[in-house]
């Protein structure tokens, strides 16, 4: 009787111990895996802009795209999403570093002082000798945040691809 009880505790802790492996990020969780030297010219942009509902949408570029150093990059904002009419941009590689740094600014003509949305428009480039093994990355959009409050921080990103 007690062996059983020892047996059947035995086959619960591996079948928890089973399940935990494969559903913290091995089996269960999405993966992107994508190899040096992969073909990425066959994944078309996304054909929606990328954007975060009410506040930011980037228009320009479209998520997936082939991007070129200098990188254009178009949309609109809520006016509150900028500090002296700009926010700013990263474009990171495939693994977190920074390879490029600038701004948007609000086009010419348009109060950021505002709730309302407003066009911005601005240019990055970035430094394509830390693009290897993998030829993709993230654009970063920022909410800027003069007063440092963490609260107030936002972002949008979104996966490019170099050429």
């Amino acid at each position: 009787m007690k062996k059983r009880y020892i047996l059947l505790i035995m086959v619960v802790i591996f079948g928890l111990g089973a399940w935990f492996y494969l559903c913290t990020g091995v089996v269960c969780a999405p993966t992107i895996e994508e190899r040096p030297g992969s073909d990425t010219s066959s994944l078309a942009p996304d054909p929606l802009p990328a954007q975060k509902e009410g506040l930011v949408i980037v228009s320009t570029p479209l998520p997936g795209a082939t991007v070129a150093s200098p990188v254009l990059i178009k949309g609109k904002a809520k006016g509150n999403w900028f500090f002296e009419a700009s926010a700013p941009v990263n474009i990171v590689n495939w693994d977190g570093l920074i390879i490029g740094q600038g701004y948007v600014t609000v086009d010419e003509g348009y109060d950021w002082m505002t709730t309302d949305m407003v066009p911005f428009t601005g240019s990055v480039s970035y430094d394509a000798t830390k693009l290897a093994p993998y030829k993709y990355g993230w654009i970063i959009m920022k909410k800027d945040n003069p007063s440092g409050e963490p609260q107030f921080d936002d972002s949008l990103e979104f996966k490019i691809l170099f050429p």
